[in-house]
C-alpha cells in the first residue's frame, strides 16, 4: 500500500505539473501528500448550487436541497427545518428515491468527520421520515471530508471559515421512483 500511495503522490504531482500549476498562482492551494510531501492542486470554483455565505443554511437548486449544519453540529436549526418541511411537503418528494450525502469540512481526523457526516445527513433522514416521507426509500452515504465544495484553507495556509461552513453540508438528491 505505501508504495501505491507514494505513486500516487508523484503521479498527482506530475499530472498538475504538466498542466502548468505555478505555486505562485493564488488559484492554487498546497496540500500535505503522502509521508509529508506537497501536492499543489487548483482551487474549485464555488459551486452555485451551494450557499454563498455561512449564514444562509439551504438552498434548493432543482431537484436537490443542500442544508447546511454549524461547526461540530449535526443539530438542524430553524432555517433547516424550515427547507425541510418544505421539501416534505412536496408532493414530488414523496414519489422519489431520496439520497442523503452527508459531508464535513477538513478539521478533526478522517473518521470522526464521516461520523459527523454519518450524523447529520440521519437527521435529515429522522426530520423526514418524521413528516411522513417513507425511511425505506432514503439512502444515507456518509463522505466526510472527501467531497469539498469550498477550500477549508486560503492559498497561504490560513484557515478559511468560509469555506469550512459550506462543507459541513447536507445535500439531499431527489431521484423519481420508477
Amino acid at each position: 500500500m505505501r508504495i501505491r500511495s507514494v505513486g500516487l503522490s508523484a503521479l498527482t504531482g506530475l499530472a498538475l505539473a504538466t498542466a502548468g500549476c505555478d505555486s505562485r498562482d493564488p488559484a492554487v492551494a498546497r496540500a500535505a501528500g503522502a509521508h509529508g510531501s506537497s501536492v499543489e492542486l487548483p482551487i474549485p470554483a464555488p459551486s452555485p448550487s451551494v450557499p454563498a455565505t455561512p449564514d444562509a443554511r439551504s438552498a434548493a437548486t432543482g431537484n436537490a436541497v443542500v442544508i447546511g449544519f454549524p461547526q461540530g453540529g449535526a443539530t438542524l436549526d430553524r432555517d433547516a427545518r424550515a427547507a425541510l418541511d418544505r421539501l416534505a411537503a412536496d408532493p414530488a418528494a414523496k414519489a422519489s428515491r431520496i439520497t442523503l450525502r452527508g459531508h464535513s469540512d477538513s478539521e478533526g481526523d478522517d473518521a470522526a468527520n464521516r461520523r459527523m457526516s454519518r450524523r447529520r445527513a440521519d437527521a435529515v433522514r429522522d426530520y423526514l421520515a418524521k413528516k411522513g416521507l417513507n425511511r425505506a426509500d432514503m439512502t444515507v452515504i456518509a463522505l466526510g471530508e472527501t467531497r469539498p465544495i469550498a477550500p477549508n484553507a486560503h492559498p497561504d495556509g490560513s484557515d478559511d471559515s468560509a469555506g469550512r461552513a459550506r462543507n459541513r453540508r447536507v445535500e439531499i438528491e431527489l431521484d423519481p421512483a420508477i
